[in-house]
């Protein structure tokens, strides 16, 4: 379990007025810090863990979960993933709210959380103009740096911590609806089988990057080199078009030079927003997910497919995990294991970057089959006979394959879903206690509880979900 641990540990040092917010029981996260693979073979860091995730059910019918991919820091991908669900909490919408006044409370969240980062950065800039003016006047950059070095570094470090930015998806199901935010390059998908029986990916965030045409239309309109920014993976100095935070480049996008020519600030916070879209018996399960998933997946494996791919994982995982956790932390493993494979097989190649990023999953379920769960012994399906046959048990698996459809530029192919039966035939070991009728003598005394049991129930003091 460290590797559940570590990663949540390094963006959560202290206490939050959100540890105690109850979490979603039906959420599983998987973690994976960003790694740097040595010759040696030794796993090492390029920078600390920087990605933050939740998954809350603030009431009976009112759930929040979220993602925020940070970048230079995290000191944005901190802040926004707090002040995003306080705004969410402390505003939630009334029962009779229409599907667009919700939208409304995302959209005004994402701007009340962006103008909060940027008034908590007051004192670092207030920092860096008093070091500025300890500069010498009329020195160039390198001339500073060998005059006053101290002061240089510092501001340096400034620069930095205002170059943190952070993508951010956001899911929000209120009333028996789900809808979804994003900025960025996170991703949400929404699993559902049509009646056909066939489970479907469904994309609903956007990728706001260079690879989006309705941003790079939008970049242009601001007077942006299309040709430039279509030869580009970056602008400034992420590879987002959309972000929360990064004050560098929004306050000093002039300072970049293929942003230079703008006539208004190119990176913005603005979501885009998808709902209310009903969850019914179709809707099996909610992922949502920072880039490093896909990314690495995607490298390692060379599909065009990824969403698909990742589905069709969760899927595989589900049949074997007991719990959710095990599920989402195996879908990152077996991303982590294949990038890191792929870049062994080609660690000759030097165009090849001898690194992946930090990875976050949350996974929602809504009614897709855990076989293996884990039940508490109080759990009402429990039987106190169990019947055991002389022969073999048979576990049947539902093998589903997956039909994706997408938002912009992600997958679009169907194919059919099938029912397998895997016979895991093992042996079972019959006691020779077992009597005629196939029933297992009783090796614990359970007298007392169905007789304090059948009084409760006389009396109508059997408390809820005991009744069987």
């Amino acid at each position: 379990m460290d590797s559940l641990k570590s990663p949540h540990s390094t963006y959560k040092n202290s206490q939050s007025w959100t540890d105690d917010l109850p979490v979603c029981k039906n959420t599983g996260i998987g973690y994976s810090t960003n790694q740097i693979y040595r010759e040696d073979g030794n796993p090492q860091e390029e920078h600390t863990y920087e990605d933050c995730s939740c998954h809350f059910k603030f009431n009976e019918g009112f759930y929040w979960y979220s993602v925020f991919d940070g970048h230079e820091g995290k000191r944005a991908a901190d802040f926004c993933c707090q002040r995003m669900t306080a705004e969410i909490y402390f505003s939630q919408p009334m029962e009779n709210q229409s599907d667009e006044e919700v939208k409304e409370l995302l959209n005004q969240a994402f701007m009340t959380v962006e103008k909060g980062y940027m008034q908590s950065l007051e004192d670092l800039l207030a920092e860096r103009t008093s070091l500025m003016y300890d500069i010498p006047e009329g020195l160039t950059q390198y001339e500073a740096y060998q005059k006053v070095p101290h002061i240089v570094q510092n501001i340096n470090k400034i620069n930095y911590e205002l170059s943190s930015g952070s993508a951010a998806a956001v899911a929000l199901i209120h009333n028996n609806k789900l809808y979804v935010a994003n900025v960025g390059n996170c991703r949400v998908l929404l699993c559902q089988t049509d009646l056909n029986a066939v489970l479907k990916v469904v994309q609903l965030s956007v990728d706001h990057d260079l690879k989006n045409e309705d941003e790079l239309l939008r970049l242009s309109q601001l007077g942006i080199n299309l040709k430039s920014l279509r030869k580009s993976t970056r602008l400034g100095n992420q590879e987002n078009t959309r972000c929360l935070g990064n004050y560098i480049i929004k306050e000093g996008y002039r300072d970049f030079e293929d942003l230079a020519m703008a006539s208004e600030e190119p990176i913005i916070a603005q979501p885009d927003i998808h709902g209310g879209i009903v969850l019914d018996e179709s809707s099996r399960f909610l992922l949502l997910m920072s880039a490093g998933l896909y990314k690495s997946i995607e490298e390692a494996t060379g599909t065009d497919q990824v969403n698909k791919y990742i589905a069709q994982c969760v899927v595989e995982q589900f049949r074997e995990q007991a719990t959710l956790t095990g599920v989402a932390q195996a879908v990152v493993d077996k991303a982590v294991r294949l990038h890191h494979d792929w870049y062994m097989s080609n660690s000759l190649n030097n165009s090849f970057s001898p690194k992946r990023e930090d990875i976050t999953l949350v996974l929602r379920n809504f009614n897709y089959p855990l076989p293996n769960a884990i039940t508490s012994p109080t759990n009402p399906s429990v039987s106190f006979n169990p019947i055991v046959t002389k022969n073999t048990i048979s576990d049947r698996y539902s093998s589903a394959s997956i039909a994706t459809v997408g938002s912009g530029n992600s997958d679009s192919t169907t194919i059919t879903n099938k029912t397998n039966d895997t016979s895991s035939s093992r042996d079972v070991k019959i006691d020779d206690d077992i009597g005629s009728d196939q029933k297992i003598e009783a090796y614990v005394d359970f007298s007392d509880f169905y007789r304090n049991y059948s009084k409760a129930k006389k009396n109508g003091t059997l408390p809820e979900g005991l009744d069987f």
